[in-house]
Order: C-alpha cells, then sequence, then structure tokens
C-alpha cells in the first residue's frame, strides 16, 4: 500500500505508549494497532483529528505517500 502510517514514529518522538493514546482519544487499542501496523484501509477525520491533537502533530506528520 502506498500509503504509511508514521503512528509508530510519532509515538516515540512523544513517549507515548498505544495505550496512553488510546485514552486521550477514545479510541480502542486495537483499532488503533491496525493504523500503527499499517493494515488500515481508511481512517475517520474525526480520528486523525484527535490523533494529531494528541500527538501535538500535522496529518502529514502521520501520513505519508511512497511510491511502489
Amino acid at each position: 500500500m502506498p500509503i504509511i502510517v508514521n503512528l509508530d514514529v510519532m509515538l516515540a518522538r512523544r513517549k507515548m505508549s498505544l495505550s496512553q493514546l488510546s485514552q486521550q482519544v477514545d479510541v480502542t487499542i486495537a483499532n488503533l494497532s491496525v493504523l500503527k501496523t499499517n493494515k488500515a484501509k481508511a481512517v475517520r477525520f474525526t480520528t486523525l483529528e484527535a490523533i494529531c491533537r494528541a500527538l501535538d502533530c500535522q496529518p502529514g506528520d502521520l501520513l505519508e505517500y511512497v511510491e511502489e
């Protein structure tokens, strides 16, 4: 998939665990794990907004386009 989710990178930069993020954004750890492992087929803008707010970042910090 040409869209890569760099959630693990941002979590490491912010020294935050997936469970801490889950509590802050009110999204299950399982759903965040799907994003983190690049298995997601879609992401809601409301979820992306909540993650960006919690991690103090921009959507471009989380999403990356890589040509196949």
